[in-house]
């Protein structure tokens, strides 16, 4: 019921003027979310060893988690970058050390901290990577046995989806308010 709603602001959040956050959206620590980004309810975004920085365009759905956290051993704060146009499908859990551009993770899909994904990768629906490597572009991980191959094609655009999202979201979730300026 949205007339009992608790806001719950964090401080350290930075929201770009155009970026969509829908107040559910958990974010804990030093966050900054880019312009044109969308970020479903019950989607998580801890910044637990360093701040992360998401750049634009990136849609970030139901129940992802995307967490900065340093591996096991590994002491001290390091930036986590996200760049654009990326897509976290529902569920999905992101805890690398990097995040390039034009990427997915499919449903439920898993990176662990100790993977970095290059650029146009696609981590197929459940497929868990923590690897200690980079992977290469358009790189794909998919199936039960985590086959790997390099996509020849490009990636779909998201920008209908985002223009879709953007439009819907708001007519059933209240917004976190932008506080970056323009």
């Amino acid at each position: 019921m949205l007339s009992q709603r608790k806001q719950k602001t964090n401080p350290n959040a930075i929201v770009a003027a155009d970026a969509l956050v829908c107040e559910e959206a958990t974010l804990e620590g030093s966050i900054t979310i880019g312009a044109n980004c969308v970020v479903h309810p019950k989607a998580g975004i801890f910044a637990k060893d360093g701040p992360i920085v998401i750049g634009q365009g990136n849609i970030i759905e139901e129940q992802t988690r995307i967490i900065n956290r340093n591996p096991p051993g590994v002491t001290g704060s390091s930036q986590l970058i996200i760049g654009n146009c990326n897509t976290f499908e529902v569920g999905s859990e992101f805890e690398g050390k990097s995040l390039g551009n034009n990427n997915v993770l499919e449903a439920k899909a898993r990176v662990g901290p100790n993977t970095t994904l290059s650029n146009s990768c696609v981590i197929g629906a459940g497929c868990h990577v923590n690897t200690e490597e980079i992977l290469p572009e358009n790189t794909i991980i998919c199936g039960d046995n985590y086959l790997r191959r390099i996509n020849n094609d490009k990636l779909p655009s998201q920008t209908p989806q985002l223009d879709f999202l953007k439009k819907i979201l708001p007519n059933y979730h209240f917004l976190v308010k932008p506080n970056k300026p323009t």
